[in-house]
């Protein structure tokens, strides 16, 4: 089969499309013949080498699927060939989703939601994933509450945005004035244009002073270090990016604020529920753009890429009939 194989660590050059032996599912395993793919912020992480122990080179990649069972491995009873299906693989443990097949257990993966698209679903797992951890496990967001999303244009903030409304919550989000519409479209209710406007000054301004119940941080840099001051009085922050900065815990002990740091865990309850949702017409992925499995290194170099245009995800149609 074809696969886009890490060689060595560094920019999007590393990879290189290669032949590798198909893989064969074993007990409680399913070989997915997989039609799409898409491109995270985790993808480029390791591509680069931030977790130089967790990843053995060379190395498939990749954290995304959706597609077709091929076959399955004994003793599995809830797929069988035919089936439309999407998860996220385990994170650092076996190979990822660059390539035209892949094998996973049974327990994380689930049924296709009928009206997404494989591009569309294969935006989604890992994000989705990511967003219902974040959101519904950890910060306990209730109806009625507020949250402020940063980087609401981006793969996981669009998500966000979409699932927090779902919730009943009222949500403020971080993007540029030229995706306001978007985010808008998105659900939320006040977009704020972090180049123009501190958006502490207009998370306070809008609540009359209270702050917001959630911080969802997607973005990093000093984000995560200013979110004490836009939250209210037992507030919770979360976070799924880099935590290394130091924080302002004074403030955040002052808001009696609890904070959560996100490592989205992999199962097939959060891919139901998010189906759910989406069957309700709650929820859809927003695919940016698409690439082939061999232009991985470019949709890699363009979502490192700053201001790179891109809304919602970059999909990779591994099937090349998917690419429009």
């Amino acid at each position: 089969m074809k696969a886009i194989v890490l060689k060595s660590f560094g920019g999007p050059e590393s990879f290189e499309l290669s032949e590798v032996p198909k893989p064969v599912p074993h007990a409680g395993q399913i070989l997915v013949r997989v039609h799409a793919t898409s491109i995270n912020p985790l993808d480029y992480q390791v591509r680069r080498g931030d977790y130089p122990e967790l990843v053995q080179l060379p190395a498939i990649t990749g954290h995304d699927v959706s597609g077709v069972v091929e076959a399955v491995g004994p003793g599995v009873t809830s797929f069988s060939p035919g089936d439309e299906v999407w998860y996220t693989p385990q994170i650092f443990d076996g190979s990822g989703s660059y390539a035209e097949y892949h094998v996973a257990a049974e327990s994380i993966i689930g049924k296709k939601p009928a009206s997404l698209s494989h591009l569309e679903a294969a935006s989604l797992s890992l994000v989705g994933g990511t967003v219902w951890e974040a959101l519904i496990v950890r910060a306990a967001l209730r109806v009625g509450e507020s949250i402020l999303v940063h980087g609401g244009a981006g793969g996981v903030g669009h998500v966000a945005i979409q699932l927090a409304k779902a919730m009943g919550a009222r949500v403020f989000t971080t993007v540029r004035e030229a995706n306001f519409e978007f985010a808008r479209s998105l659900g939320a209710d006040v977009p704020i244009d972090y180049e123009k406007e501190d958006y502490v000054d207009a998370i306070m301004r809008e609540t009359g002073g209270r702050g917001v119940d959630v911080v969802f941080d997607t973005i990093g840099g000093d984000t995560l270090s200013r979110s004490p001051d836009a939250l209210a009085q037992l507030g919770r922050v979360v976070t799924i990016v880099d935590i290394a900065k130091p924080q302002n815990l004074i403030q955040a002990w002052g808001k009696n604020a609890s904070y959560h740091f996100v490592f989205t865990r992999q199962h097939r309850g959060k891919l139901d529920e998010l189906r759910a949702l989406i069957e309700r017409g709650q929820l859809r992925p927003h695919v940016g753009a698409v690439y082939s499995l061999a232009d991985i290194p470019l949709a890699h170099a363009r979502l490192e890429s700053p201001n790179n245009g891109i809304r919602g995800k970059i999909a990779i149609a591994v099937d090349r009939g998917l690419i429009p």
